[in-house]
């Protein structure tokens, strides 16, 4: 009974996760197909063009399609089934006899779905020192801005009272 309720589960996630792909494989044949179809417009009178980011003008890459077919998925399906097998085993204790073939089955799933992971928290945590060294970088910018700052304001204070002295002289 539950090796057939767990089936039943396995197949509905798969459903889903084939749904979620031909949705994803729509919406990038859509945008592809958009970029390259030519619009005649009416010239635009030259505005100032607005910065984007490098990401935001890089558009779809293989990276983006391999992480939404293939990697999201079967990290959910990996910790789905793993939350299941955990909340079935403390329930039922027909679970707790096969769990060697769970186990067998979450370690499958789990290998490659912890390798993604790691990869997106490297990536995360490379994001995160990119900030972290721009911050620097800025804080040490508006250091030195001060600095030259106060130091031209204390020059011109110095320049006007030897200005002021030259004038006393003269009188």
């Amino acid at each position: 009974m539950i090796t057939d309720t767990l089936i039943k589960i396995l197949e509905f996630t798969a459903l889903i996760c084939v749904g979620l792909s031909l949705y994803i494989v729509g919406l990038m044949i859509r945008y592809v197909k958009k970029r390259t179809t030519p619009v005649k417009k009416e010239p635009e009178p030259k505005k100032e063009k607005t910065r984007m980011s490098k990401e935001a003008s890089e558009g779809i890459t293989f990276n983006d399609i391999f992480m939404f077919m293939i990697a999201v998925p079967l990290v959910l399906l990996w910790v789905g089934f793993a939350g299941f097998v955990i909340h079935t085993g403390l329930n039922n204790s027909a679970v707790l006899e096969n769990i060697e073939a769970y186990t067998t089955l979450i370690a499958i799933l789990g290998g490659p779905a912890l390798l993604i992971i790691k990869d997106a928290l490297d990536v995360w945590k490379q994001e995160q020192a990119e900030k972290t060294a721009f911050y620097k970088v800025k804080a040490q910018a508006v250091i030195d801005y001060n600095d030259a700052s106060q130091k031209q304001s204390q020059m011109i204070e110095t320049k006007a009272q030897e200005q002021e002295h030259k004038m006393e002289t003269k009188k």
